[in-house]
């Protein structure tokens, strides 16, 4: 049965943005694998699957970005402590299993090139439409999953703080200044790669309802990929709205043109929160924490402290918080986060702050600083 606009409308709103109250988190981490032995090759993903074949103790799902990247993704749990303890414990067991290798938390891969590794028709398309393997093969992020509230009102102040947050999310934990031996001029590259991609399907959507904002982003967001009797037709060269007018999309068509959506935040039946760089041990936590703490535990005090900052998310990705006005931003979110979270959470957040945010540093620093003279700017 061929779906209408308003099924659109209809599917977002029951669907995408299906109402709860805050509480439950979801944190996924995804890696570069290293062979010290061949720091400079990839490591086959085949030998990585048959290592991590077997299930997480833990219950974190296992799943294999296109190029090669392991990706962990905690079950759902009750607070960013539980979150971090479940995925911590299956990335120590997923570092056993892989031993003699190593998981590298960066956000952008600073010397392989890309290669396609994970043979998939679904990656095949993504790769023939944006024409850049950068993306897909190079690139590794902390997400963050967070309820999307109770009600409405609740939804879309939850909605709206989360895009806020975005730029001083992204310039906090910049972890992504190399690619190809070289220095890119951003802090996070990552962000940079993402940002320059179709803007129909990675910009953040706009409007003050969220839900509609969503459905209308959705419409208007090209095709990538047609599905019909086991065949793929790339890049049809319309948009959803156009399919809508011009033929017969289904619900399950739906369904997968919304998985080929990738803005800053995307609505999956939680908040999907999708700007941060990946970040070493210990420190992949510290964005889950600061994420849960703003957004469920203190949204006045995160509105106040990042509104400054809203929509610089270029500034962010380039100049981190060397940018006085994200720096600022920065701090009063540490702060206000760190006031509400407790125990060896709050502890490596105010490690993390002492160490980075209050001297107007990130991580993509530290990459800087031990790549040296190896690296000079593209």
């Amino acid at each position: 049965m061929s779906v209408t606009v308003q099924d659109v409308h209809g599917y977002v709103h029951g669907v995408c943005f299906k109402k709860g109250p805050p509480g439950t988190v979801g944190a996924e981490t995804e890696w570069f694998v290293s062979d010290p032995a061949r720091p400079r090759e990839h490591v086959p993903v085949a030998r990585l699957r048959r290592a991590l074949a077997e299930p997480l103790p833990g219950g974190s799902r296992v799943t294999f970005e296109p190029g090669g990247q392991v990706e962990l993704s905690s079950p759902p749990a009750d607070g960013p402590e539980a979150a971090c303890a479940v995925l911590g414990a299956d990335l120590a067991e997923a570092r056993r299993r892989l031993a003699g290798l190593e998981l590298v938390g960066l956000g952008v891969d600073p010397h392989r090139p890309s290669v396609l590794q994970v043979e998939d028709e679904r990656y095949a398309a993504m790769s023939a439409y944006f024409g850049d393997l950068t993306m897909m093969c190079s690139t590794a992020s902390v997400q963050v999953c967070l309820d999307i509230g109770a009600d409405a009102a609740q939804a879309a102040r939850r909605w709206r703080l989360a895009h806020l947050l975005g730029p001083v999310l992204v310039a906090a934990f910049a972890n992504s200044p190399l690619r190809h031996g070289r220095r890119t001029g951003h802090v996070s590259t990552r962000q940079a790669v993402w940002a320059r991609l179709d803007r129909s399907r990675t910009s953040a959507p706009v409007g003050a309802i969220p839900e509609t904002a969503w459905a209308e982003y959705a419409l208007d967001a090209r095709v990538m990929v047609i599905r019909r009797d086991g065949k793929w037709l790339r890049d049809p060269g319309f948009t959803f709205r156009q399919w809508i007018h011009d033929g017969d999309p289904t619900v399950e068509d739906l369904r997968y043109h919304l998985t080929t959506l990738f803005p800053p935040v995307r609505p999956q039946g939680w908040l999907e929160l999708r700007m941060i760089d990946e970040l070493p041990e210990p420190y992949w936590r510290v964005p889950v924490a600061v994420v849960t703490a703003l957004l469920d535990r203190a949204p006045d005090a995160a509105e106040q402290a990042a509104a400054p900052a809203a929509g610089l998310w270029a500034l962010a990705a380039r100049d981190g918080l060397r940018d006085p006005v994200l720096g600022r931003a920065a701090v009063a979110c540490f702060e206000a986060a760190i006031a509400r979270l407790d125990g060896p959470l709050r502890a490596l957040t105010e490690e993390y702050a002492e160490r980075y945010v209050v001297r107007g540093l990130c991580p993509a620093d530290d990459v800087l600083k031990e790549a040296g003279e190896h690296a000079w700017t593209r």
